[in-house]
């Protein structure tokens, strides 16, 4: 699938950034999605190697959204470092479009001020901090993208992020929820817990060698 076939799809903004940007040919994983009802609103888990696309079928969403006028849309991702990693690139590519956000502070803060933003980078626990200050403009948000969600299974993380989607879900269940991960063990099953359609793909940018090295030497097997 190439990006001219999706152009009647996405906001005309967004297919220039997408062109701007050097994408000509989507990859297997991303025209999964798109058949799996990406613009439909559906919900969608994608459970595919690293580097293999996954962002761009979040911010494909996302980004189509916010530029239709339809309300918000949050990127939950597990670290700091991250959220301002995602934020300077969605800044980069879509600062002169969209309000873009990274609220990532004081989790005893409702960061008033976001409700003017359309695009709002942060954690889930600082996310989690924010729906139980009651933020008014929680229902104003059409899609939600969690970055790692395979970390559900983590001991720290886990218990927060499946509160937090248990209250998104209840909250605004109308709101399409996009996760993501590389290393999910049980993808069925979280993507029925979910709701979600689950979109698999093996493909990878790099191909995978496993070997064992000793003495200096690696034997591939």
């Amino acid at each position: 699938m190439y990006l001219d076939d999706i152009k009647k799809s996405i906001p005309e903004k967004l297919y220039s950034v997408l062109k701007n940007e050097g994408i000509k040919e989507l990859r297997s994983s991303q025209e999964k999605a798109i058949h799996a009802g990406l613009f439909e609103k559906k919900n969608l888990l994608i459970s595919t190697p690293t580097a293999s696309g996954k962002t761009l079928i979040a911010e494909m969403a996302a980004v189509s959204v916010i530029l239709n006028g339809e309300g918000k849309a949050i990127y939950i991702v597990p670290l700091k470092a991250l959220a301002t990693e995602k934020f300077k690139d969605f800044k980069r590519k879509y600062g002169n479009l969209m309000k873009i956000a990274i609220s990532i502070g004081d989790f005893d803060s409702d960061d008033y001020k976001l409700h003017s933003f359309d695009f709002i980078l942060t954690t889930s626990e600082k996310f989690d901090s924010l729906i139980r200050h009651k933020i008014p403009w929680i229902n104003l948000v059409k899609v939600v993208v969690v970055d790692e969600i395979h970390l559900l299974n983590d001991a720290d993380r886990g218990p927060t992020l499946e509160i937090l989607l248990t209250l998104l879900k209840k909250q605004i269940p109308t709101a399409q929820i996009i996760a993501l991960s590389a290393t999910i063990g049980n993808p069925k099953d979280l993507a029925h817990w979910l709701d979600a359609k689950l979109v698999e793909d093996k493909w990878r940018p790099i191909e995978l060698h496993k070997g064992i090295y000793f003495d200096r030497r690696i034997e591939f097997y």
